[in-house]
């Protein structure tokens, strides 16, 4: 059953949020989102608009969901060149809901996924925007993040490998082993690790599905959304993240290219031109990135084959049930990789 306010619920938010000269009066609430994670509302008194973000109904994974976490976040980034929405209150458990939440404001712009609004589809604002993206990321991975007083979001010392090791774990079996499918682009992934090209803010699932844009010409970012999975690591990662979600013709879509089809379209800057873009402004070397791109697309695959286990025994979303969505990850870890297969790991155990 997908959750939302009941009455009494709705009355208390009527009472936190004007209590702090946020709104006046009954409010109505709008999902934002696909609720595949987060849940996001817009809230209206009928004048003022406000955005309030809290975790899924349980059960929810320790430590996942911080949505006070995500909001101290979201303020260090406030005086940065990286456009977010300003926090403007943050509730404990128990406050008015049985979960934490943030309230922030709302900003004005279409998010962008399979069509670009005809306001902003001149060829010269599709790349302007495309160029925003990798300058967005850019920017975030240039935030002295102890200076903005998020020294505690992560640990960057030995990111790469400690990642591998913890993301796999959520699908190896009580030995440690992982699924037939995984065992080849784990292997791979474990025997190249690179040591890290850095530390920084990461978002860990930019891409332009993740960002409003302003509503009009020229294309420009207004707003990055979805701190969630948000850390201090490799800035490598998002950018293989981003790169590899940032559709090619002619390549097969995974489930995250697909909500981003719209880059298809003409004027869009390629992903080589967005890879050169970063390293001229970053002067990271990017000769490994494909490492790092295998490692997003791998990630990918253990996250959705989790939620489709969860999914399988009723306690997951049911998005995820589908086995496609995680053989179709695996397969572009592998092509990002250069690993073929063999025939004894195509063999599927994911239907099971």
């Amino acid at each position: 059953m997908i959750w939302d306010w009941s009455p009494a619920q709705l009355h208390d938010l009527k009472r936190f949020l004007g209590e702090r000269g946020i709104t006046e009066g009954p409010l109505t609430t709008t999902r934002i989102g696909d609720g595949h994670s987060n849940l996001t509302f817009l809230v209206s008194d009928g004048e003022r608009r406000v955005v309030v973000r809290r975790p899924p109904p349980p059960p929810v994974p320790p430590g996942a969901h911080d949505m006070l976490r995500e909001a101290r976040l979201l303020r260090g980034l406030e005086q940065t060149d990286v456009p977010v929405p300003q926090v403007l209150a943050t509730s404990q458990a128990d406050e008015v809901l049985d979960v934490p939440f943030y309230v922030m404001s709302h900003v004005s712009g279409p998010v962008v996924t399979t069509k670009t609004p005809v306001e902003l589809s001149a060829p010269a604002d599709r790349r302007r925007i495309g160029l925003a993206l990798i300058d967005t990321l850019a920017a975030l991975h240039a935030v002295d993040w102890r200076a903005a007083g998020l020294s505690e979001m992560g640990r960057p010392e030995g990111f790469n490998e400690r990642h591998l090791r913890r993301m796999g774990r959520l699908v190896s079996d009580e030995d440690g082993n992982p699924p037939a499918e995984f065992a080849e682009i784990d292997a791979w992934l474990a025997r190249n690790v690179p040591p890290e090209s850095g530390a920084s803010i990461i978002h860990n699932d930019f891409r332009i599905g993740n960002v409003l844009l302003a509503p009009a010409s020229p294309g420009r970012i207004a707003a990055v959304l979805d701190w969630e999975l948000a850390t201090i690591g490799d800035p490598l990662f998002d950018v293989g993240y981003f790169l590899a979600s940032y559709p090619v013709a002619g390549e097969l879509l995974t489930p995250t290219a697909e909500l981003g089809t719209a880059v298809l379209e003409d004027g869009y800057p390629t992903r080589q031109e967005l890879a050169e873009r970063y390293a001229a402004a970053t002067g990271r070397d990017l000769s490994g990135l494909h490492w790092y791109t295998a490692l997003a697309l791998w990630k990918l695959a253990v996250l959705y084959e989790y939620g489709r286990r969860r999914a399988v025994k009723g306690v997951g979303d049911d998005y995820y049930r589908d086995p496609a969505l995680v053989r179709s990850f695996l397969d572009a870890a592998h092509r990002a990789a250069g690993v073929t297969p063999t025939a004894g790991s195509t063999s599927s155990t994911i239907d099971s």
